[in-house]
């Protein structure tokens, strides 16, 4: 028999999502290169977000303190304007569509969520906030194909929406050999701007 204890740690950021039209936008515009550049390692459409902030592995039972945090910052908080803007690259390795609209909202909220995270007791790396959307990853030695994808999608200006929900989500790396997956843990509209209950 299998040993089916449940991992004591869970691999885990907060982000935004696009909704389903943005990302199938995007999406009509990555089809040729989902064609030319078959080697990429191309992430799920439905995985696709902006991370806001990055917590790594964290024990299990320290999960359940983010929430009531995070549930009254995103009540607090209206839904930023956001587009997806062209693209890029990091490492020559990294394919991302970049994010335009109202990044003033953006970063604020990026900052709010991770000192939400910090007076939590959560403790993790801080990393530069550089707002963007993973699309996919080159195999190793190949230095040209996310450059030569990025270089397509300089042109590409996707249409405005509202980023309506705030995401807790765990994934599975490192526990797999297959693909990346994510999934929600818990997700909490964004408000009106006024904290909740006034």
């Amino acid at each position: 028999m299998q040993d089916q204890t449940p991992p004591a740690t869970v691999r885990v950021f907060i982000a935004l999502a696009p909704p389903d039209h943005a990302k199938e936008e995007l999406a009509r515009e990555l089809r040729p290169a989902y064609g030319t550049h078959p080697q990429m390692r191309w992430n799920r459409i439905e995985d696709w977000h902006i991370t806001l902030a990055f917590l790594g592995e964290l024990p299990v039972g320290t999960v359940p303190l983010l929430r009531p945090p995070l549930a009254g910052l995103a009540a607090a908080r209206r839904p930023p304007s956001l587009a997806l803007l062209g693209g890029g690259h990091f490492d020559d390795r990294v394919l991302w569509s970049g994010i335009g609209g109202d990044l003033d909202a953006l970063h604020a909220l990026a900052t709010e969520v991770r000192t939400t995270v910090k007076d939590s007791g959560v403790v993790f790396e801080e990393r530069p906030f550089r707002p963007h959307l993973t699309l996919a990853r080159a195999r190793r030695g190949d230095h040209s194909s996310a450059g030569e994808i990025a270089r397509g999608l300089a042109g590409f200006t996707g249409g405005r929406w509202a980023a309506e929900r705030l995401h807790l989500v765990g994934s599975n790396v490192g526990r797999s050999s297959g693909p990346i997956h994510y999934r929600d843990i818990e997700a909490w509209p964004l408000g009106d701007g006024h904290p909740a209950g006034t």
